[in-house]
């Protein structure tokens, strides 16, 4: 074999190498492939589901709605009645003699709410119950939404990690086929000193997008309420997210919009809380009499002789009942201040759910235009973009093979692929942010 022979049958073990190491299927970042084919894929509705179980913020929020609850008890709760007893007079003065009895009572008042103020606290406490209850749910829709992200970013994290890992691993083939090529003679040093300097150097992207995967699956516990791996071991994401049609009727969408989005709800909510204010402070006008039951005892007194010497017969026993009633007068009502303050309150709820309906249109709008454009752009890159940049690596491959391109212009071509790959997987992470976002502007579960 002469040496342009040789020479030739190197250079296309270096393209087989440069190939392979450019198509190999990656495995996902920081899993034995033992281990991902045995642990079942986690998909985003079981993630999502386990948040919503164990989530320790969305825990705390609940608890707002059991006490909410309990104000509903508490607001039906009546006047304690007022139960006195009394002994007395008792005199203590010399002078008179013989002692007068002493006289025992008992008494029972309790105050007559007037107005319906019992109904109203207790419809005012129902509305806080709806009110927190719809807060909740906004809070829960925003615990999608970051849940959503994190679950979007380990993919993309993972799938980067295993692309740039293939990269390098492309780069140690050129490296390797390079100091083979220098031993021969084929190529210079400065060429194989090139090749070592970019694989060294990709080396520290690869551990940067190593620890950004790992930064990633840690992030998915936060949510979550408990480590990630104590719920699903090692199963690994399942990131092939189903396409969303979210219909071609974009008012219908509006309308749907109005109806469930969360913030509209919690701004509903709160004009009903502060219209049911406003009927107690009202019913909290009315002055509330308060009945009063008393009946006393007094023993017989005792005998005693008067001025002429003849006994005389102590006063008789006495028991008496009597009954009162006592009105406040309202001068304090003159003022209407609660009510000025209620009503403003009204007002204020008004003008929010305005606001909310508005913001809600809006968004809901924004969110169907962005998830239209982030379904074009991965839709780009799927069907154009990743194949073109695959066949002009692929063609620099082969004129790097045949000694017609440099070694730059090869790792030109493996960056400008590499870019177009982590562009699309970035551009499937906007689709899944503004799938998740337009699903929570229509009140909808989020499913990936």
């Amino acid at each position: 074999m002469n040496h342009h022979t040789l020479r030739r049958a190197r250079l296309a073990g270096l393209a087989s190498a440069l190939l392979w190491a450019g198509l190999a299927p990656a495995q996902p970042a920081g899993l034995p492939d033992t281990a991902a084919a045995a642990a079942p894929a986690i998909r985003f509705r079981q993630y999502l589901d386990a948040v919503e179980q164990h989530s320790l913020d969305l825990a705390a929020q609940r608890e707002t709605i059991t006490a909410a609850r309990a104000g509903v008890t508490v607001a039906g709760v009546r006047p304690d009645p007022n139960l006195s007893i009394g002994m007395g007079p008792k005199e203590f003065s010399s002078a008179v003699n013989p002692k007068p009895p002493v006289a025992r009572s008992i008494g029972l008042d309790w105050t007559v709410e007037t107005g319906g103020k019992r109904d109203k606290r207790i419809q005012a406490a129902q509305s806080n119950v709806r009110l927190t209850e719809a807060t909740v749910e906004g809070f829960r829709h925003q615990l999608y939404s970051d849940s959503a992200g994190a679950f979007a970013e380990a993919c993309r994290t993972r799938e980067a990690l295993a692309r740039q890992q293939s990269t390098l691993q492309a780069l140690s083939e050129v490296v390797r086929a390079n100091e083979a090529r220098r031993k021969a003679g084929d190529v210079g040093g400065l060429e194989l000193l090139q090749s070592r300097v970019e694989r060294d150097q990709f080396q520290a992207v690869v551990d940067k997008a190593r620890a950004d995967a790992q930064a990633a699956q840690l992030g998915l516990s936060v949510p979550l309420g408990r480590r990630f791996a104590e719920l699903f071991g090692a199963g690994a994401l399942e990131c092939g997210f189903e396409a969303f049609v979210p219909g071609q009727d974009l008012e219908a969408l509006v309308r749907q919009g109005l109806r469930a989005r969360d913030d509209v709800l919690i701004a509903r909510a709160a004009l009903d809380s502060a219209r049911a204010n406003e009927e107690l402070v009202q019913a909290n006008r009315h002055v509330d009499p308060t009945l009063g039951l008393s009946y006393s005892r007094t023993p017989t007194g005792p005998a005693s002789i008067d001025a002429d010497g003849n006994l005389v017969d102590g006063s008789p026993r006495s028991r008496t009942l009597s009954v009162t009633l006592s009105i406040p007068i309202p001068f304090s009502r003159l003022q209407r201040g609660e009510l000025i303050q209620a009503a403003s309150a009204v007002t204020q709820a008004m003008l929010g759910l305005n606001q909310a309906e508005l913001k809600a249109e809006a968004d809901v709008r924004v969110a169907h235009t962005q998830f239209l454009a982030a379904r074009d752009n991965l839709r780009r890159y799927r069907e154009s973009v990743l194949a073109d940049a695959d066949r002009v690596l692929e063609g620099m491959r082969l004129s790097y093979r045949k000694g017609a391109a440099s070694l730059l212009e090869l790792l030109a071509a493996q960056r400008s692929a590499d870019e177009a790959y982590l562009a699309s997987l970035q551009a499937q992470a906007d689709l899944a942010s503004a799938t998740v976002q337009l699903q929570l502007s229509l009140g909808q579960r989020p499913a990936l």
